[in-house]
């Protein structure tokens, strides 16, 4: 069975991959569909066997790998509560993306291609999250990183698709650098980079100590340090986040995957599956807890004034993905999990919705041109609604359950760290409900500001593009005209088909319940049971325990939040439309910050690329131009060139041009004897 639920995407990506052009793009998205949600629902069994059955962790051997001397890497699955868990998350929304993707990208020339890449980046992942060691699991790390560069530059005719390409290569690049780090500490500590030969003995290292620069480091402290800065860069955290928002240049179905369940999820699962080793450097997770609560915060900050809708989804996963961590980080392991676990479900939601309504709106993107789309697409605008309610925490929602632990876990770790966590989060719930409900209220409420304008409003930010696919058409191209469009501002929005529609209920669902009925399992009396030593805690971390002692305000906080960020968003987008505008223009500097994403980007490119870019420019001219080709081939070689080409010309082929140098040569041989004679 697990077999079947790893290899089958693999096998559609090679049908899709290999085959596409000769059997055709139905096909192709029919087979990769098919087996993906074969693959889903054995994971579903498997989940159900490990996590709710008797069964204990099993170890399946696929294949034997690299021996290199005493160091033996299998190919294996490493399968628990956590993997088996992964597994659902993974498989079920890459399977409804794919069903989705069918209605969603119907027009697309290149599906075949498309469908292929979807099931190699579910494969890829499928990879990490059995990893049985740290090698397995860096190769489905850069395979997920290969697949969303892919994806995210799929339409490469567009250059804003393969610049966002290349910038989340790049800065992934960065994390990875230090994931390897990481898995060479790991190594040189424990002779091994099996699970198996790594967590029985972490104990052993826990006051373990090398010098490097003439100073002692905690070992495994920097070992946690190192594999969170792989984390930073695939979970898209604080200072590596700059690729996540750019992945919106891809077709939606590639975001919700990204953001739903491959990918930026990979980070968060690799903390909890090493969480031996980083129970035992503590400073590690403190700036785990740190850079969760800042990213956290910080994503929630630009959500609140970005104007694309696929834009202000992704930074509320960065947000979410900072709450992720913060629960990591306290210690509260499950806590974390159990979020990324319900996120999936109401972020694909949004995702796939936003999706709905960009197919509804014919590309358009900006919130700004939208409205009153509720009477138009009322399926899409309930699935919205639901998501955004399971976002923003409303009671018995997945992510009331979900969030609202991770904020508790925060107050209940009684450290600096954790009080900063906690306050990040509360006030980051707030700015979370303020953003989803502006973006829901600017969407489906109010005026329907998409019949009177024939054009984009201006643009604040880049990525916002007439057509999302790059292609060259007019507004009303001949696709529009087939599916009853006659250009862009003078169509009407219509639902989209039920193979689009369909994954949103099944994902509604997903968002109501999923928090209800796994809640006992991952947080409640049993939950040690429900884990099976998957994730691993001292016995001094009582932090699940403590979680259900706090004063009755703390678990009320999140609420209270949400209540405040959905009163205000409904006086400023409903009552008071004006109020917006007038705010910005009342804080132009503190507006342009928000917008401008706090200027990292601008940053980044001052002290990254234009250093980078200049002294590639100096080796280019000085080093290329002057020393190289000067000496080389503008050089030495120019001026013996120069002479053979005056010798050559010398050689003329003319028998009075040797008579008369024969006549100069003795003159000259005459004059020079009768001189030396005169001597």
């Amino acid at each position: 069975m697990y077999h079947a639920i790893v290899f089958l995407p693999l096998v559609g990506f090679l049908i899709a991959g290999l085959l596409g052009r000769v059997i055709g793009a139905r096909p192709s998205e029919i087979i990769t569909t098919a087996l993906l949600f074969v693959s889903a629902v054995l994971s579903w069994v498997a989940f159900i066997q490990v996590g709710f059955g008797e069964e204990p962790m099993v170890r399946v051997q696929v294949a034997q790998w690299m021996s290199v001397g005493d160091v033996q890497v299998d190919w294996a699955f490493r399968i628990d509560t956590l993997t088996a868990m992964m597994l659902v998350v993974v498989n079920t929304v890459s399977a409804l993306v794919h069903l989705y993707a069918i209605g969603y990208m119907h027009e697309d020339p290149h599906r075949p291609r498309f469908f292929a890449y979807l099931s190699l980046f579910t494969f890829a992942m499928l990879m990490l999250v059995t990893a049985d060691n740290l090698v397995q699991m860096f190769f489905g790390w850069e395979g997920v990183g290969l697949a969303s560069y892919l994806l995210i530059g799929f339409w490469y005719k567009k250059d804003s698709a393969n610049a966002a390409a290349m910038k989340a290569f790049i800065v992934n690049r960065v994390g990875d650098f230090g994931f390897l780090l990481g898995i060479f500490t790991i190594f040189v500590l424990f002779n091994g980079v099996t699970f198996d030969a790594i967590f029985p003995r972490v104990g052993e290292f826990a006051n373990a100590r090398f010098t490097f620069l003439g100073i002692e480091w905690h070992a495994l402290t920097i070992a946690g340090l190192l594999l969170f800065m792989g984390a930073m860069g695939k979970s898209a955290q604080f200072l590596l986040h700059t690729w996540l928002p750019d992945a919106m240049e891809g077709p939606t179905p590639v975001s919700a995957l990204i953001h739903a369940a491959t990918m930026v999820t990979a980070g968060v699962f690799m903390v909890a599956r090493l969480s031996p080793v980083f129970e035992y450097a503590p400073a590690a997770l403190t700036v785990v807890t740190v850079i969760g609560g800042i990213t956290a915060f910080f994503a929630a900050t630009v959500g609140l004034v970005q104007n694309d809708i696929k834009r202000v989804i992704a930074y509320s996963t960065c947000s979410q993905l900072g709450y992720m961590f913060v629960g990591l980080g306290v210690g509260a392991y499950s806590a974390g999990v159990f979020h990324l676990f319900t996120h999936a479900f109401f972020k694909a939601l949004l995702f796939l919705g936003a999706g709905s309504v960009i197919h509804a709106m014919h590309h358009e993107q900006d919130i700004r041109n939208m409205g009153n789309l509720r009477r138009y697409i009322p399926l899409t605008t309930a699935m919205m609604a639901i998501g955004t309610l399971a976002l923003t925490g409303f009671p018995f929602t997945a992510g009331y359950y979900s969030k609202d632990a991770i904020i508790e876990a925060a107050y209940a770790s009684h450290s600096a760290a954790g009080s900063f966590a906690f306050l990040a989060t509360v006030v980051a719930a707030f700015m979370t409900s303020f953003y989803s409900w502006r973006l829901f209220f600017m969407t489906f409420e109010g005026n329907a500001r998409w019949a009177a304008s024939h054009h984009h409003a201006p643009s604040d930010h880049e990525g916002v593009e007439h057509d999302e696919r790059g292609h060259d058409v007019e507004p009303a191209s001949h696709a529009d005209h087939e599916h009853g469009h006659h250009g862009h501002g003078a169509h009407t929005p219509h639902e989209s088909p039920l193979v689009m529609v369909l994954p949103l209920i099944v994902l509604a669902i997903g968002a109501v319940v999923a928090g209800i009925v796994f809640h006992e399992a991952f947080l409640g009396e049993g939950y040690k049971e429900f884990w099976k030593g998957a994730l691993f805690t001292r016995p001094e971390n009582h932090i699940l325990e403590e979680m259900h002692h706090l004063p009755f305000w703390v678990p009320l906080l999140p609420t209270v939040m949400m209540i405040l960020g959905f009163v205000l968003a409904y006086y400023m987008y409903i009552v008071d439309a004006k109020q917006p505008a007038r705010l910005a223009a009342d804080h132009p500097i503190l507006y342009r910050f928000l917008l401008n994403k706090w200027y990292f980007d601008e940053l980044y490119d001052a002290i990254f690329v234009r250093p980078a870019m200049a002294i590639g420019r100096f080796f280019w001219r000085t080093g290329d131009q002057k020393i190289i080709d000067g000496l080389g081939p503008d050089g030495i070689s120019a001026r013996v060139l120069d002479v053979t080409r005056g010798a050559v010309r010398l050689q003329s082929g003319y028998v009075y041009h040797y008579a008369f140098a024969m006549l100069i040569g003795v003159a000259a041989l005459v004059t020079f004897y009768l001189f030396r004679g005169a001597h």
